[in-house]
């Protein structure tokens, strides 16, 4: 169970890379008032909480009605992992398009999106909480553990959006570029290892 809380923890955490989001935080609400910013950072991360608490405790059931495998899925996700992987190494934020991002600035709530939607709970997001939804079937309330995790990772997310200013005034672009490079490795090889469990799973079956 400790290493399954662990596990999902790092993951997330790597996937949603809190301190990523300031700058984009920063770039949409900055200018705007405390309290709208308070309050666009709360509605953003119950959004992508109920969204990812749906994938944990619903994939399974997409996943067998789709009639696919959690290992085919753990090859798929792992692969989509190592793309956002080789984006955050090189400092590339591609989590939206370039028309979304127009869409995004000219929107007057941006808390659904792009903050939940797609930079918080995210397809990278997405597929990590149904692999660890998927692993969790082992351990007696895996599940709940998993979505115990994801709410922790949440809350430093929520932290880093309304502490966006003085972070970004700390660190500046340089300083989260270092720290999303730094989890980008860390992805790329949890991506790795995502293909190399589900290639054998498929293997064996």
């Amino acid at each position: 169970m400790a290493g399954l809380a662990v596990r999902s923890f790092l993951t997330l955490l790597v996937v949603m890379d809190p301190i990523g989001l300031v700058p984009v935080f920063l770039a949409l609400a900055g200018e705007r008032p405390a309290e709208d910013q308070k309050r666009i950072a709360r509605k953003a991360v119950f959004v992508a909480g109920g969204l990812l608490a749906a994938f944990a405790a619903f994939g399974a059931w997409l996943l067998e009605r789709l009639d696919i495998s959690i290992d085919a899925f753990r090859v798929a996700g792992g692969i989509l992992l190592f793309l956002i992987a080789v984006d955050m190494v090189l400092a590339q934020h591609s989590r939206e398009t370039e028309a979304e991002a127009r869409e995004s600035r000219s929107r007057q709530d941006v808390s659904v999106f792009p903050l939940a939607i797609p930079m918080i709970a995210g397809p990278g997001a997405l597929a990590s909480i149904m692999i660890l939804a998927g692993e969790s079937r082992s351990h007696p309330l895996g599940l709940l553990l998993v979505l115990a995790t994801c709410g922790v990772v949440l809350v430093l997310g929520y932290l880093a959006l309304r502490l966006a200013a003085p972070l970004g005034a700390l660190l500046g672009q340089t300083g989260v570029n270092v720290v999303t490079r730094v989890l980008g490795v860390l992805l790329a090889a949890l991506a790795v290892q995502y293909v190399a469990d589900g290639a054998r799973g498929l293997w064996r079956a």
